[in-house]
């Protein structure tokens, strides 16, 4: 099947983008002695990953969800990190992961025991114990996704560790960085040095967590495969950990879909579309953002410019505006790029409105439907 035959709205992943950047990430993780692992917060397609598991295996969870996806579908280590634990949850995160950070010190003190006794019960596979630490870097410009905001949540300060780590923790773990680049990590590193440094001889391994986006066109990977070597060469008995989420994914897949309707009000146009911005692109509205359209033009006063309004109920379900070199027809097809990371994991049914298509290019051209959604899946939703 061609993707023109298809109905919208879909998003459509492309898999020799998905190898493109699977190809570049792996380079790093050679030419860098590093291990890098898929985060499943930016893309939990599972029906794609016999293709990342060719390239990677190992993955970061959050959740048991997360932890139990990366277990069945790509096999490898899951390095769990969660803000915090519970009697509940704390079991079967041992026995799904290969490493558990802690967010502070308080709930590895609730939990050291557990983790303790599950390591030294024979057969059980050696769980590595690990702290969140807080370098108070802040290189993110957005405040939703900034971990470094004065107060945060995330991560224990130096100066409440103290002079030495808990004992039993094997590893330390920070996450900085949003769709950042190298120079950016730089930066991180040096705070996390000057702040942390003197606990590293206590550790096995250091996560420098998400956010690298390597993939990016005009990223410096070349000054990141020399950052990453300089600081294993200062701390060699470490392993370093990188879990970007967006890099796997990035510009691997489109959000297609189709003008229904056009309507003007005070001289504004919008094109109502077949698809919604708070239930299929959550992100151009949080973060917020314009994401491109491929049909669309740079602006041009004499040309047609139309907002985009979602088919939702919502009165802020719109974004704009786009400018193209005619009038837009109901029945044209729009293709919003880059909406595969971070964008599907978020999807909603707000409204009643049913998420798009799932459609994967396999490298030969075909067009295979992944997933087709249906009222059983909303009302599910409400069971």
């Amino acid at each position: 099947m061609k993707v023109s035959e298809l109905s919208t709205p879909f998003y459509v992943v492309h898999e020799d983008r998905i190898r493109r950047n699977l190809a570049l990430i792996d380079r790093v993780k050679r030419e860098a002695g590093v291990n890098i692992i898929m985060a499943f917060k930016a893309n939990a397609l599972w029906k794609t990953f016999p293709i990342v598991r060719e390239y990677c295996r190992d993955s970061t969870a959050s959740s048991l969800n997360e932890m139990m996806l990366g277990r069945e579908f790509l096999g490898g280590d899951v390095h769990t990190y969660c803000p915090a634990y519970t009697p509940e949850t704390i079991m079967s995160f041992l026995e799904g992961s290969s490493h558990l950070t802690f967010n502070s010190i308080s709930q590895w003190l609730r939990f050291r025991d557990v983790v303790e006794k599950w390591n030294s019960t024979p057969g059980n596979r050696h769980v590595s114990p690990g702290l969140r630490v807080n370098p108070q870097c802040s290189v993110i410009e957005t405040d939703i996704y900034n971990p470094a905001l004065p107060g945060s949540r995330f991560g224990v300060t130096a100066d409440v560790i103290g002079d030495s780590l808990p004992e039993g923790i094997e590893g330390l773990h920070f996450h900085q960085l949003c769709e950042s680049s190298s120079y950016d990590l730089e930066n991180v590193l040096s705070a996390f040095e000057d702040q942390f440094g003197k606990y590293l001889k206590q550790v096995k391994w250091v996560n420098m967590g998400g956010g690298h986006l390597m993939t990016r066109e005009g990223y410096d990977v070349d000054h990141l495969i020399r950052l990453l070597k300089s600081f294993k060469q200062r701390y060699p008995w470490l392993e370093v950990i990188l879990e970007p989420g967006s890099a796997f994914m990035w510009r691997t897949g489109d959000l297609v879909v189709s003008v229904v309707d056009v309507v003007e009000n005070q001289g504004v146009k919008t094109a109502i579309i077949d698809a919604s911005f708070a239930c299929h692109m959550p992100d151009t509205l949080e973060m917020p953002y314009m994401p491109a359209i491929t049909e669309s033009v740079d602006h041009d006063s004499g040309k047609p410019t139309y907002r985009m309004g979602g088919n939702s109920c919502l009165s802020g379900d719109f974004k704009g505006e786009w400018t193209f070199d005619r009038e837009l027809q109901i029945g044209d097809r729009l293709t919003f790029e880059d909406m595969n990371h971070y964008t599907t994991v978020k999807t909603t049914m707000f409204n009643g409105i049913s998420h798009p298509d799932i459609v994967l290019v396999e490298a030969d051209g075909n067009a295979r439907v992944l997933r087709h959604f249906t009222y059983d899946d909303y009302k599910s939703r409400m069971s």
